[in-house]
This record gives C-alpha cells, sequence and structure tokens, in this order.
C-alpha cells in the first residue's frame, strides 16, 4: 500500500475493510491474492482476517505473476465461486488491478472496480488504467454506490447492517457529525 499516493491509503484501507465486511454481511464469496509477500509487495492487509479469516487463509499467493487472471489458481479459484459477476480491488490499480479486470472481462465476465479500494503512485497512471478498464467494459465504481447497489432495500435486515457500516466506517466523520445518523 505504501505506493499509493492518489488517495489517501487510510482511505483505500477503509474501504477496502468495508468492502470485506459488506462481503461477509451479504455471503458473497471473495478471492484474495497477493503477489511476494515476503518481498517488496508485502504481506496482504492482515486485517482482512477479521471479516475474511477463511478467504485469507485460502489466498492465492502468486508467485510474482502480475497478471492474477495468469495465474491458474487464481482463475480456478475464481471459477468455482459459479459467479459471472466480479467486484474487483486492488493495491495499486495500475499494476494489480488493470490487468486481471480486463483479463476477466475478455473472458465474458461482468466485472466491475471499485476505483477508492485501490490507489496509483500516479495520477497520471491511475487516469490510464481507468480509462483503459473502461474502454474495456470494466465498471468502474465507488465504494459507497456499490454498497447501495448491492443492497438494494436499507429495510433488510442486512440492509440495516451496512447501512450502520457506511455510517460508523465508510462516510467521512465531518459527514457524520452534520447530519443525523438514519438508523
Amino acid at each position: 500500500m505504501k505506493l499509493i499516493k492518489n488517495l489517501p491509503v487510510s482511505e483505500v484501507e477503509k474501504n477496502t475493510l468495508a468492502l470485506a465486511k459488506v462481503a461477509k454481511v451479504l455471503k458473497i464469496p471473495v478471492i484474495l491474492t497477493s503477489s511476494q509477500e515476503e518481498r517488496f509487495q508485502g504481506p496482504l492487509m492482515t486485517a482482512l482476517t477479521q471479516s475474511l479469516p477463511q478467504a485469507y487463509d485460502a489466498r492465492v499467493k502468486r508467485a510474482g505473476i502480475v497478471n492474477a487472471w495468469d495465474d491458474e489458481n487464481f482463475v480456478n479459484a475464481v471459477k468455482n465461486t459459479n459467479r459471472t459477476h466480479l467486484i474487483m480491488a486492488g493495491i495499486t490499480t495500475d499494476v494489480c488491478l488493470v490487468y486481471p479486470a480486463i483479463s476477466a472481462v475478455r473472458e465474458g465476465y461482468k466485472v466491475q472496480a471499485v476505483m477508492d479500494a485501490s490507489g496509483s503512485p500516479f495520477y497520471l497512471s491511475e487516469d490510464l488504467a481507468r480509462q483503459r478498464m473502461r474502454d474495456a467494459g470494466v465498471i468502474l465504481t465507488a465504494t459507497i454506490t456499490l454498497i447501495a447497489e448491492l443492497v438494494k432495500d436499507w429495510s433488510r435486515p442486512e440492509g440495516i447492517e451496512l447501512q450502520q457500516l457506511l455510517f460508523t466506517e465508510v462516510l467521512p466523520p465531518e459527514f457524520i457529525e452534520s447530519n443525523t445518523t438514519p438508523y
């Protein structure tokens, strides 16, 4: 995460953890992957173990393959979910996210890339990666937008839980202080 410079790293971490909690609440299968944890990239966010301990333990550890979609273990794990719609985020948009998102679309998956749970070292590389994904048919989205899309109805028990998540963990404190919490 030390490579992210276009967004505050704390924001990316917060949104990544929120997505993990959303997946847990809505029982959405999660495939985690990392590359060369013992080297420069470092380990995957260990905070993910709190929400997704099984997914974290089963993460696909790539030996250095840049495009996760080129890793047979990752692709097999995705295919084993039997899902055709994928939600993706990556530590860096311009390397970790752009390639597998485009590759998955080329294989017929519908992919949403969560842009505020990913970042890049340079604004230019971020912009170009976004453009490449958009041109390839990847849907670009944000954490709040995705949560609302997935919940569909805030009055359901899951909706109430995710609304609380929005107001306690996703929205900035200054927003919450100036508004009344709806739950």
